[in-house]
């Protein structure tokens, strides 16, 4: 028997669920229908068709991905805060991010990232074009982490793997460097280095100008 009582939000994060499980080509208004209980003329009648289901789930992406809020006590730990959830939030949902960028929302669905960044910047004492730079810089650097991150996951297994390619005779003058390369990345742990770095070099006073 179907279900009387549906909600369109309801709706929408079962849609949203079956998108960040399949991909967008595994989402159709009768298996959405199933997952729900009910019939597939509830399904139109709180959402459209399908091209209105998918926008929906866009909008409703955009805004999750606005809800970041930064954390720490100071301005860089709250930048990394914004960083490390932007990551996280961007890596659990990669379909739902290509149908954002594919409707052409990418800049909209960052603008909220950006402004806690510029948030952060701002209170650290960077104005003008040093606080853009900043800002920009950061945001690079997760998307761009981001997107070597998942190639690496989808690569083929290589062969010779770092494990073969640096045992303790290829860096006979750092053996601790050598065991190191030779385990597999810690891909959290390098993010945040990595972020850290940058974002202390960023907030660092400017070098004095060439005489």
């Amino acid at each position: 028997m179907a279900r009387t009582a549906l909600t369109r939000d309801e709706v929408l994060a079962a849609a949203a669920s079956l998108v960040k499980q399949h991909g967008p080509a595994a989402l159709t208004m009768r298996k959405l229908a199933a997952e729900l209980g009910t019939a597939v003329t509830s399904i139109y009648w709180h959402v459209g068709n399908r091209e209105s289901l998918l926008d929906a789930l866009v909008e409703r992406t955009v805004q999750e991905m606005g809800a970041i809020r930064p954390a720490g006590r100071t301005p860089v730990e709250r930048i990394l805060s914004v960083a490390r959830t932007l990551r996280r939030e961007l890596r659990g949902r990669p379909h739902l991010i290509a149908m954002v960028h594919e409707r052409g929302l990418t800049e909209r669905m960052f603008l909220p990232a950006q402004q806690a960044l510029v948030h952060e910047v701002h209170a650290a004492g960077l104005r003008g074009a040093r606080a853009a730079d900043a800002v920009r810089a950061v945001q690079f650097q997760i998307v761009g982490y981001l997107l070597v991150e998942r190639n690496r996951e989808r690569s083929p297994a290589q062969s010779p793997a770092e494990s073969d390619l640096w045992d303790p005779s290829a860096a006979p003058d750092d053996p601790e460097l050598a065991r190191v390369l030779a385990r597999p990345a810690d891909p959290e742990r390098l993010f945040l280095l990595s972020v850290r770095a940058l974002v202390g070099s960023l907030l660092a006073a400017p070098p004095p100008p060439p005489r």
